[in-house]
């Protein structure tokens, strides 16, 4: 088709949304603008066809988020679309469907991260998908009543949640004489799955037949505890505790980018260098637990590269307290800045995040040493787990898990935010894809989070006293105007960290929906497993980097 020629190699900002809506011809019903992309109204019978469209002819590969929500006369799901070329290039599809018959057709045979996202939906707001390969609960267990964020559903009602038999997944199919399977649990209380997370694995001897990735045992009421929250004071805290290793100000970030877009407030330049150099001590933080923790997944044992990235993940973690007053929950952002400026005397805390970032390289040899080089790691790593690049993009993985693919996407670089465009720095993949090219990333990213650092920090040194402008002039009591609506991301420690709000004209939102990273990683488990050994499986998680409670929010 002639428009795949023209839209989807057009710059971002010239396939415009007139062009998309003579793409999609009758299938539109009206426009629904948001403020980060232009929106347009479906069917729900042109679903499937709609998507394929704006994938194949406009360029719009990566289905980020998938946001589901309830209004007094109709429900309403939102895919929100992207390019992996090009994030800047965005738009929402919105298809309603009526209250008494909440039916809709699903994108998991156009997208297949659209498995998890509308299980997610039919769970929590109650809205039902044709054509879903397998539309059950995701985080609730199958026996829960009811929807709980549905605006009929009563919270008083009493649960009764009975243990159901276990099934074999793969029950029904047939091997041949010589292989017999064996159902095994894996977790949900095992140190390899990283969290409660439980894996319903199938195996045929050592090798992996079907791993089916079972969550929810942490879930938390996240994003129905910022929808009770005010925007200007209460949500901030929240954020700290969904990727709770070490990574809040990222966290922190993807909220006050999303609040700042709907009320409109300006960040002072002073301040966006201070939340820069923060949110990158939190991704060095993050990635030093990653690779400690990824090597007693893999050697099995206490060993040397854990306890040294635990040693300089607190080296960190002395910075990021003496910055924030926290060790962890740190609540450091304010929307238009930060809470505070450097702790005083500013010099002695340059120079103490100087000295943690000169003896970086020397320790990085270390972590090569232990690792990199080491022919049992290489032989547990090396064409293991192995995520294809279309597979990826499929299942909408970013972050590490996407650039240890050879998928060159980061969201710093690609939508700029903060102080990054004006720093230098590079965006690191690697082309294999498997569970060694996503370490090698991470630490690789060390390095870049570290020249990122060194750089904020000559720029703060050096800024004039009295234009150290931490905040802007933001009111007490936010109201972004009612029906506003706009989905804002931030390149996190394991991913795309994104947020959609729609308000209502109050000073708390209508819907508050968290694009999780892990959420979207964690569903390709099962891609990068078939076919591998157990022992592959372990490694296999612990490569995806997941934490629980930004899976189950």
């Amino acid at each position: 088709m002639s428009s795949e020629s023209t839209l989807a190699s057009r710059p971002a900002d010239a396939a415009s949304g007139r062009d998309l809506e003579a793409l999609l011809g009758d299938a539109v019903l009206r426009r629904d603008d948001h403020l980060n992309a232009p929106g347009f109204v479906i069917r729900p019978d042109a679903v499937q066809r709609v998507l394929e469209t704006l994938r194949e002819d406009a360029g719009f590969d990566h289905c980020s988020c998938v946001t589901a929500q309830q209004y007094p006369d109709r429900f309403e799901t939102i895919y929100h679309l992207k390019s992996y070329d090009d994030p800047t290039r965005e738009v929402s599809v919105v298809v309603p469907t009526a209250v008494a018959d909440p039916v809709s057709e699903s994108a998991e045979p156009v997208f297949r991260t659209a498995d998890w996202h509308e299980r997610e939906a039919y769970d929590l707001v109650g809205i039902e998908y044709e054509d879903h390969p397998d539309l059950r609960r995701i985080l609730l267990p199958d026996t829960w009543q009811g929807h709980p964020l549905s605006l009929s559903y009563d919270q008083a009602q009493p649960q009764v949640v009975t243990l159901s038999e276990h099934e074999n997944p793969i029950a029904g199919d047939e091997h041949d004489a010589d292989s017999e399977t064996m159902f095994l649990n894996i977790g949900p209380h095992h140190p390899s799955t990283h969290g409660v997370l439980h894996v319903k694995a199938v195996l045929d001897g050592e090798t992996v037949v079907d791993a089916d990735p079972d969550i929810g045992y942490i879930h938390r009421c996240e994003e129905q505890m910022c929808q009770n929250a005010t925007y200007r004071h209460q949500i901030m805290p929240y954020p700290d505790r969904w990727d709770w290793v070490s990574s809040g100000l990222l966290n922190e970030w993807a909220y006050a980018r999303v609040a700042e877009d709907l009320a409109d407030i300006e960040v002072p330049e002073y301040a966006q260098i201070i939340r820069t150099m923060g949110a990158e001590l939190s991704r060095l933080a993050s990635h030093f637990i990653a690779l400690g923790t990824y090597a007693l997944d893999i050697v099995g044992e206490f060993t040397a590269t854990f306890q040294y990235a635990i040693r300089d993940r607190e080296l960190v973690l002395d910075l990021l307290e003496a910055l924030t007053g926290q060790r962890m929950m740190f609540n450091y952002f304010r929307l238009g800045g930060v809470a505070w400026d450097l702790p005083e005397p500013r010099e002695e805390f340059i120079a103490d995040v100087r000295d943690v970032l000169d003896g970086l390289p020397a320790k990085l040899e270390e972590y090569h040493d232990l690792l990199v080089t080491n022919e049992i790691f290489q032989r547990r790593c090396i064409d293991t787990g192995v995520l294809e690049p279309e597979v990826a993009k499929q299942y909408g993985c970013t972050g590490p898990v996407a650039r240890g693919s050879g998928i060159d996407y980061d969201l710093r670089r690609d939508d700029p935010y903060g102080y990054y465009e004006h720093l230098e720095w590079d965006v690191v993949t690697e082309p294999d894809g498997d569970n060694y090219s996503r370490v090698l990333v991470r630490m690789r990213e060390v390095e870049e989070s570290a020249k990122i650092v060194e750089q904020c920090l000559d720029l703060l040194a050096e800024w004039p006293d009295d234009d150290r402008e931490i905040q802007s002039n933001v009111p007490r009591t936010l109201k972004p105007e009612a029906d506003a609506e706009s989905y804002r991301a931030v390149e996190g420690a394991k991913g795309e960290l994104g947020i959609y709000v729609r308000s209502d004209g109050t000073e708390t939102p209508a819907r508050f929906k968290i694009r999780s990273p892990c959420f979207s990683n964690l569903s390709v488990l099962p891609e990068i497993t078939r076919g591998e050994y157990v022992a592959d499986l372990v490694a296999a998680i612990g490569s995806l980097d997941c934490i629980m409670g930004e899976v189950d929010r």
